[in-house]
């Protein structure tokens, strides 16, 4: 993954991947905490006329609660008797509270439970589902703007430090607007380390592996969302099972504190212009036995020097014992230039980063709002939490090995575009074809998309960071991934209670998938190209035919040699000149 030897990488890449399972804790502590478990009122014999008050049982039941049409008992109103009369004359809601059946998704109690979250206050279960999305957009907007301004590394601590308390808090609330606030604060935190986190291992990885990489980081937060289910059954209880995936966050905080397992990406260092701090962290690497061609060749495109200057040597081992580069950067340092850091607000001026962004938001925005209309034909055949949860969780491991083993061999802006093709079609068919087709097929259009749609978020998200510049990379990407989590939005609003929304829901959707079918053909292919640097690359960015393989530069590990960034070219004639010279090779013992 990383720069660095074979097991400096190995840490490396542990480093990127191990967070995520954590990450994925916390994001699907949701779905278990706002469970509804099947329920129904308690009797209440006060309104019960004298001679059924001494009934117990399941006579009490029969006389107090009423029976629902399919078996069961009416969740949510008890009989009313007339003064005097035997028999019931209508119906009214519950008055002593309601009997839940225990566990709901492996828990004794959840927040359902805990604040009587059903019937009238039912409303109050969606409020938090999409209060805790607003934190998630505004955590992944403002982690956004810090990457860029304070870098990957630091956002990504400072964020997982603060999710500790937060959670902590939300384990410890003792009403439900302290559980909103604390779940708006603790998704924020959560969303803040997981696109820090997203940035740096993208940029610390060589062109052919970026999208292995990011896959084998999306398995790992798969392998978390299945450990939710055995998390709860665990802790038997909503407050212990926060407090557990919250310690187990406090834990990731501290070990990654440790600089080997995170670095801050030299590539974002030479962007903006910290020379000393990217000197720093590229002699760490070397240190770490890299290989040459690792690490001299990828970071030769983004510095102000010819390529000939860059080479050192290796030794036996595979270890650096000089490099002009490093001499030369150590030159730079003496008299540095100032950071040079860009706001989000200058992707406005430009045209291609502008009309790149905005494709790819909408696009995440389509596939992750209309996956709801999918899971909805889903849920009534899966009605136990644990089979619905690992049948979401197997679409979104199928969408992700599919992403894996295409879009490295077509191209990222044709799967994408299959995709999406996928996910409009399935819509529209459900959309004007349910009450006709066999159920087995509305179910199989149903599950193919769950998974395009899953597909097209995901390749959505990694096909913008891979075409936004360096420089303002965190923002836009944060703008990206919080139009996702505003897509998400869409279930827990379409599903309050006496909402007419769904239908209205599902059409605009479709509607714009096929929109969005139209605009993924104006991105460019980012398939074995270098990352852009500046925005000027960001601009040269050119969009190639659809059915012609785009020139591939995987031989490059990290930058075209050719692509030295505008920004930077005035470095070199900045500095103080300097006699150079390449140290002696090391005596052998």
């Amino acid at each position: 993954m990383a720069l660095g030897g074979s097991r400096p990488r190995g840490r490396r890449a542990a480093g990127g991947w191990a967070p995520c399972a954590a990450l994925a804790l916390g994001w699907a502590l949701g779905w278990a905490l706002g469970a509804e478990p099947p329920h129904r009122c308690r009797p209440d014999t006060a309104l019960l006329p004298p001679p059924l008050r001494r009934l117990g049982g399941p006579a009490l039941l029969r006389a107090a609660v009423p029976r629902l049409p399919r078996g069961g008992w009416s969740p949510c109103q008890l009989y009313r008797y007339p003064p005097g009369a035997p028999r019931p004359n209508g119906t009214g809601p519950c008055t002593r509270g309601w009997h839940y059946a225990l566990p709901a998704a492996g828990l004794r109690a959840n927040l359902v439970t805990q604040w009587d979250l059903v019937c009238a206050s039912r409303w109050k279960v969606p409020l938090e589902q999409t209060t805790h999305l607003l934190g998630w957009t505004l955590g992944s907007v403002t982690a956004g703007l810090a990457c860029d301004r304070f870098g990957r590394r630091p956002t990504f601590l400072l964020s997982l430090a603060l999710a500790v308390p937060v959670g902590l808090g939300v384990a410890l609330a003792v009403n439900f607007l302290m559980v909103l606030v604390a779940r708006l604060l603790f998704g924020a935190a959560l969303a803040g380390a997981f696109l820090a986190l997203y940035v740096a291992r993208l940029e610390l990885c060589e062109p052919p592996h970026r999208l292995g990489v990011t896959m084998v980081a999306g398995f790992f937060w798969i392998a978390g969302e299945l450990l939710l289910p055995g998390l709860a059954l665990l802790c038997r209880d909503w407050r212990v099972l926060q407090g557990a995936v919250t310690m187990i966050l406090a834990l990731l905080a501290a070990c990654w504190w440790c600089p080997a397992l995170l670095l801050e990406p030299p590539r974002w260092l030479l962007a903006t212009r910290q020379l000393e701090r990217a000197r720093k962290t590229l002699q760490a690497l070397a240190e770490d036995n890299c290989p040459q061609d690792s690490l001299l060749t990828g970071v030769g495109a983004i510095s102000p020097f010819p390529k000939p200057w860059l080479w050192g040597w290796c030794n036996r081992g595979g270890s650096i014992q000089g490099s002009l580069f490093s001499a030369e950067l150590e030159a730079l340092s003496e008299e540095p230039p100032r950071p040079r850091y860009h706001s989000v607000c200058e992707i406005c001026s430009t045209r291609v980063i502008w009309k790149n962004g905005v494709i790819l938001g909408f696009a995440a925005f389509i596939g992750s709002g209309i996956r709801h209309c999918f899971t909805r034909n889903l849920l009534p055949h899966l009605p136990h939490f644990f089979s619905s949860h690992l049948v979401l969780v197997s679409t979104e491991a199928a969408a992700c090995l599919f992403v894996c083993l295409t879009a490295e061999r077509f191209g990222r802006r044709a799967i994408l575009l299959l995709c999406t093709v996928l996910t409009g079609i399935s819509s529209l068919l459900l959309l004007a074809l349910t009450q006709y087709l066999l159920e087995l097929i509305v179910l199989t259009l149903s599950v193919v998309g769950t998974a395009a749609s899953h597909a097209v978020t995901m390749l959505s998200i990694f096909f913008a960071s891979e075409v936004l510049p360096t420089v303002i990379r965190g923002a836009g990407l944060g703008l990206v991934v919080g139009a996702n989590f505003v897509g998400k939005a869409a279930a827990p609003i379409t599903a309050i209670p006496n909402s007419r929304g769904f239908f209205l829901h599902h059409v605009v959707f479709a509607s714009f998938a096929i929109l969005a079918v139209l605009s993924i053909m104006l991105l460019p292919e980012s398939q074995g190209r270098s990352l852009p640097q500046s925005l000027q690359d960001g601009e040269s960015q050119r969009r190639p035919p659809l059915f012609r393989p785009p020139h591939r530069e995987d031989h490059l590990p990290l930058l075209a040699p050719h692509a030295i960034p505008h920004d930077y070219s005035g470095l070199a004639s900045s500095s103080t000149p300097r006699t150079l010279r390449s140290p002696d090779p090391p005596r052998e013992m």
